[in-house]
């Protein structure tokens, strides 16, 4: 196929944005990538030079010519399963250097990518930056959300796409492809699965959990101890346990997201929180689960005993969010200003308990395995 437009790959990963732009006629005459594995996969997924490699783009102040632009900038700032710092992180101000290379380079089209968490109303303030720049730069350009199953993908990846033009007869023309969704799903190749059952169809929303449908089935198993559902597997499914474990498993799935027990969307619970939920639990059950390492101890709750003691900056901000000299792990580690430092909070906190400045008090039990997309063990 001869080339019809040339494009430049920020933030290129392996290459996703590539395999489309090529094959659709464009031709690679630069990308910017930093990390060492990704340049790896890149350069021989698509027999690119490492001397094309724009290389970190702080230090860019300009792009080589080109037709299209490509920029998956980097998502954790503005992730749900991030810290939620927005352009307070190093990583979310990126959109700055994305956007001053838009306005020098001038190309004639772009397609930005980033997670949907973007579109969330705690970051409508920095969407309109982002778009008011884009105007001012000279384009015409609309916000989609988009999920990549809906386009053949056996994958439900729901994502924001910022797709802008130079001139606005193109940006009038543009509509988005048709989708296509009903390819392979795991269900499909499982000895005796009902696929049937768990297909995900068309009538999925964007604000459904995951890519469950209208059933809330999911098309796949997850594996998580997040969550319940009929495709769920938990770790307590998977290796051996009596059904009374299962049972207090059960019972912290059920209540870890109730406010009572705390303002996280999955809270630890103490010991305490579990006698009042079934008063025939011992410590050694609980203990036993961690043991199994099913479950973990979290410390929740710090007195402050010798303020005087402090030393840091860091450690005079942790005693300043304190509460009737209370210090509650959860909260100071969700303090806007504690994030943006980048300080491990438990740490600190076990410095100043070896330093007697302050000494634990409540000590919870959460899952093992509850960050968002670990599933069990990581894997």
């Amino acid at each position: 196929m001869e080339n019809s437009f040339t494009f430049i790959d920020l933030f290129a990963g392996i290459g996703g944005f590539h395999i489309a732009l090529s094959n659709v006629g464009g031709e690679c005459v630069g990308y910017s990538e930093i990390a060492q594995d990704a340049i790896e996969a890149y350069c021989k997924n698509f027999n690119e030079s490492k001397e094309d490699n724009l290389g970190d783009i702080t230090k860019l102040e300009t792009l080589p010519r080109h037709d299209f632009l490509t920029a998956g900038v980097p998502c954790q700032s503005w992730s749900c399963a991030g810290k939620k710092l927005g352009f307070d992180d190093q990583r979310g101000q990126l959109w700055f250097n994305t956007l001053s290379l838009l306005e020098t380079s001038k190309p004639k089209a772009f397609i930005f990518e980033n997670v949907k968490g973007l579109t969330e109303p705690r970051n409508k303030d920095a969407l309109e930056y982002i778009m008011n720049r884009i105007r001012e730069a000279g384009y015409y350009a609309n916000i989609y959300i988009l999920n990549a199953y809906d386009y053949g993908v056996p994958q439900a990846r729901i994502r924001l796409y910022i797709v802008g033009f130079d001139d606005e007869k193109y940006y009038k023309r543009f509509k988005l492809g048709a989708t296509c969704p009903g390819s392979v799903q795991l269900g499909d190749i499982l000895d005796d699965f009902r696929s049937n059952d768990t297909k995900i169809g068309n009538s999925v929303s964007l604000g459904q959990s995951l890519s469950s449908n209208e059933d809330g089935i999911n098309d796949y198993f997850l594996f998580n101890d997040m969550r319940g559902g009929q495709t769920t597997i938990h770790s307590w499914d998977i290796q051996e346990t009596t059904d009374r474990e299962k049972s207090i498993c059960n019972l912290l799935l059920k209540n870890r997201r109730k406010a009572y027990y705390g303002n996280l969307d999955g809270n630890p619970l103490s010991f305490e929180h579990f006698k009042e939920l079934d008063e025939t639990i011992t410590n050694d059950e609980l203990e036993e689960l961690v043991n199994k390492h099913i479950f973990r101890k979290v410390p929740y709750t710090y007195q402050i005993i010798d303020i005087g003691k402090t030393e840091t900056d860091f450690e005079r901000l942790l005693t300043s969010l304190s509460i009737d000299d209370i210090i509650k792990v959860y909260d100071v580690k969700n303090n806007r200003a504690v994030k943006k430092t980048g300080i491990n909070v438990v740490k600190q906190l076990s410095d100043m308990e070896n330093k007697g400045i302050v000494k634990l008090v409540e000590t919870r039990y959460d899952f093992k395995n509850a960050k968002a997309s670990t599933g069990i063990n990581g894997g």
